[in-house]
């Protein structure tokens, strides 16, 4: 576990920078994609298996999707080893042309940052949920005036926390702390499904959920919504090109390989989550699985506590990927992409710092469900999950010496991809204009 903690750090540590000798082993390369996937998505899958309109309509969107999810890890690292970049963007401006180079770079920032507010709306889900548990200690007069103490408005804990964790955490240009939590994801992921599937088993009333959630109807609209937020499940698109370019073997079946089994095992994870998630409480879950738990559950604020301390540690990798991002834009427009003093560096790093945090924040202080980002984000990861790397292919399939019948059938195939990007991206985009028109 400590060589595979070393591998991820080299990876995230550098952003932007070109890979080295690669020394990334299969197994490593496995580990670091379902540290990428398994994040706060897993939280909404109980209620996007809801959604859909049940548990057997969510799984058939699951493996309609795991199709394009694993074909576009394929297709990216086929990409990858024609070009001489490993940045998502890189490749991206090498195949398709600096044009849609500077789209992606574009979509790329706004979903780490989208990501970030994602991320902070479930820390503070998380701490309300503890300080309620916190606030049954409260006097019975406290209770019935409800008057609750400063210290436990989790507004007020979230800003503080910003402050003092977060800022300091994220503000250096390398990140090494992660060497010590970098299969805290996992593990929190993999508790989270052991703890859904257990209290499953140990309700009192499990039949009448079933009763209950046999009656929802599906819809091809309801499954189709529900897409987004297994994009945002699933994403390690962004990654896979960096994990690829520091793997030992880069040949395109071990990348398959890799590709097959990490989206398997995220694909069990998932599903039993979603599954057992929503069998326990039906129409009534919470967008935030935990939410519908009591607060005072031992074993569920062990698993608040795991999720909230895994995405505390994990939102500073998010803003220093896009922080990285947004320094090369300030240095290609102020032309000093030669020489950068090193006083002028920390203070446009610091700045960039603490206008990504505080803007996340308040966004993620007035968001009130997690669901409405994670549509957002969802539509978003279409362009990296489907429409980018078909756009690859496509362009790709122009240069490469491959036979006339296989490129019409690779054509076809990248052709698809991002028409099934677009439709995705354009359906969630749309519905969140509509539910945020509607809230006015």
């Amino acid at each position: 576990m400590e060589e595979l903690a070393r591998e991820s750090i080299s990876l995230l540590a550098k952003p932007g920078v070109e890979c080295g000798s690669p020394t990334l082993s299969s197994m490593g390369a496995i580990f670091i994609m379902l540290k990428s996937a398994l994040g706060a998505g897993l939280l909404n899958f109980p209620w996007a298996f809801n959604k859909a309109g049940g548990t057997y309509a969510a799984f058939m969107v699951e493996l309609g999707s795991l199709v394009f999810l694993i074909s576009g890890l394929v297709i990216l690292g086929y990409a990858t080893s024609l070009s001489k970049h490993s940045t998502y963007q890189g490749v991206v401006k090498d195949i398709c042309g600096p044009a849609i180079g500077k789209l992606c770079g574009i979509c790329f920032i706004f979903n780490l940052f989208m990501i970030s507010v994602a991320f902070l709306r479930v820390v503070e889900d998380q701490l309300e949920k503890l300080w309620d548990s916190v606030s049954t200690n409260l006097t019975v007069e406290a209770m019935e005036e409800n008057i609750h103490p400063w210290y436990v408005d989790p507004r007020l804990t979230m800003s503080l926390l910003c402050v003092i964790v977060i800022l300091p955490l994220s503000i250096p240009k390398e990140i090494s702390f992660q060497k010590y939590t970098s299969i805290l994801g996992t593990l929190a992921a993999c508790y989270l499904t052991v703890v859904i599937t257990v209290k499953y088993y140990m309700m009192e009333h499990n039949v009448f959920h079933k009763r209950e959630y046999s009656n929802v109807s599906s819809s091809v609209a309801s499954m189709f919504s529900v897409i987004p937020t297994i994009c945002f499940g699933f994403q390690c698109h962004e990654a896979c090109i960096t994990i690829y370019s520091s793997m030992k073997n880069k040949s395109l079946s071990n990348w398959v390989a890799v590709s097959v089994v990490s989206m398997i095992i995220c694909l069990i994870i998932y599903s039993l989550t979603g599954f057992y998630g929503f069998l326990t409480f039906g129409e009534g879950v919470a967008a935030d699985i935990l939410m519908s738990y009591p607060g005072n559950d031992v074993v569920v604020i062990i698993a608040r506590l795991l999720f909230a301390i895994s995405i505390i540690t994990i939102y500073p990798i998010i803003l220093l990927l896009g922080r990285s991002v947004l320094q090369e834009l300030w240095l290609d427009l102020k032309h000093m992409t030669v020489y950068v003093s090193d006083s002028y560096e920390r203070f446009v790093r610091v700045i960039l710092t603490v206008l990504w945090i505080l803007v996340t924040l308040i966004i993620a202080l007035f968001v009130p469900d997690i669901s409405e980002v994670i549509s957002i984000i969802g539509g978003i990861s279409a362009f990296f999950i489907f429409i980018f790397p078909g756009m690859c292919l496509i362009c790709a399939m122009q240069t490469e010496p491959v036979g006339r019948r296989k490129k019409s059938c690779l054509v076809a195939w990248g052709i698809i991809s991002v028409l099934c990007g677009a439709f995705i991206f354009g359906q969630s985009t749309t519905i969140a204009v509509i539910q945020l028109l509607d809230k006015f």
